[in-house]
């Protein structure tokens, strides 16, 4: 399954392939009008321990808000901290490639850039990255994102990933980690999301701040791998999420029989996909028929799973190969563009050819359904 494959199946092909790096990495620009703008927020959630470690009596998340701002002028978000990128790259262990250097990269949000916007005038989109994965790796989209109009907001899940670093300078790390192997994991899993992004929006829309921009009544969300699968469980949770995207996820916890009726899409990697055998997609087979809303099935020749992340251009830019055929760039301009024509689509009923039918512009794109 591609959840719960990553960690590993990234080691060994990263590790296969010596790396070196002749430029600084960066995100590639925005492709929207809108200047970006990012703040980090450290929520506190005291109305449950923490469910991975029952020890601490609350719940704390890191989540990064990107946003229209009113100006590019200023210092650009740090990718990771060198720790952060160091326990993210030490089980790797890439020939040549500095632990630290995903704390190097380019970024292009500008650090509590003023925002712009009128009052309830921006759509919310939800970012929740895979197992394992920090929030960061979806920075590109989240970037891309703000850039056309969009609140975005990227969850780290504390405890699930390598390293998340909190303001008062304490790291904590991947404890879920340890019993991911257990009966009942998934399932609590996708429980603590979907209850994560609902205190996320709680707290987003109670904000004085981005309670008077965000427009409550258009709030999606999406995420890759793990952080896309549970995303239809985060909707079932919670009505205030119109529609969703899973990133090439494998659904471990499924719809039950009553299904979704709200718009989803599902973005996968056409090479590992063969219709009606079992596959690391059979389970989207069997979420499809459960979902009687708008919906789109859409699968991209040429990737890697890391394509639909930062990874696959900074990969290529570090002389790392991941395993995919299609250009890094190539695979992110497709990732922005469909997952942007989805959320223009369903949160502010833009008309979208792009979701019509196949588009000669990207033959890569295959409609399943």
């Amino acid at each position: 399954m591609r959840t719960l494959a990553v960690a590993t199946a990234l080691t060994l092909t990263l590790a296969a392939s010596p790396a070196s790096a002749s430029t600084t990495p960066y995100l590639p620009r925005p492709t929207g009008h809108e200047p970006v703008g990012v703040t980090s927020l450290s929520l506190k959630d005291t109305s449950r321990p923490d469910p991975w470690v029952p020890s601490v009596p609350y719940r704390e998340l890191m989540v990064s808000v990107f946003y229209p701002a009113t100006s590019a002028n200023g210092p650009t978000k740090q990718y990771m901290t060198p720790l952060e990128s160091e326990r993210n790259l030490e089980r790797q262990n890439i020939p040549g490639l500095p632990l630290d250097v995903l704390s190097t990269v380019r970024t292009n949000a500008v650090v509590d850039a003023k925002p712009a916007g009128r009052w309830h005038g921006l759509p919310l989109v939800v970012l929740s990255p895979g197992w394992t994965q920090p929030r960061a790796t979806l920075t590109a989209l989240a970037e891309d994102l703000a850039s056309r109009g969009y609140a975005v907001a990227a969850i780290d899940h504390t405890y699930e990933n390598r390293a998340t670093t909190f303001p008062d300078g304490h790291v904590t790390g991947c404890d879920a980690c340890a019993v991911d192997d257990q009966p009942g994991f998934w399932e609590k899993f996708a429980q603590v999301r979907s209850k994560d992004t609902s205190f996320v929006l709680d707290s987003l829309l109670r904000s004085p701040k981005w309670g008077a921009l965000i427009d409550p009544q258009r709030i999606g969300m999406t995420g890759h791998s793990a952080g896309g699968a549970i995303t239809t469980q985060a909707m079932l949770a919670d009505p205030r999420i119109r529609a969703g995207a899973d990133i090439d996820g494998s659904i471990h916890v499924p719809l039950p029989a009553s299904g979704l009726s709200r718009p989803f899409l599902f973005l996968g990697s056409m090479d590992d996909y063969t219709p009606g055998t079992p596959g690391p997609y059979d389970d989207w087979e069997t979420d499809w028929t459960h979902l009687t809303g708008w919906k789109r099935w859409l699968m991209v020749s040429g990737t890697a799973h890391q394509s639909f992340t930062d990874l696959g251009v900074l990969a290529a830019q570090l002389g790392v190969d991941l395993g995919a055929s299609i250009d890094a760039y190539r695979a992110l301009a497709i990732t922005r563009n469909y997952v942007s024509a989805f959320f223009d689509r369903n949160l502010r009923c833009r008309p979208q050819p792009l979701l019509t039918a196949p588009s000669p512009a990207y033959p890569e794109v295959t409609f399943i359904g």
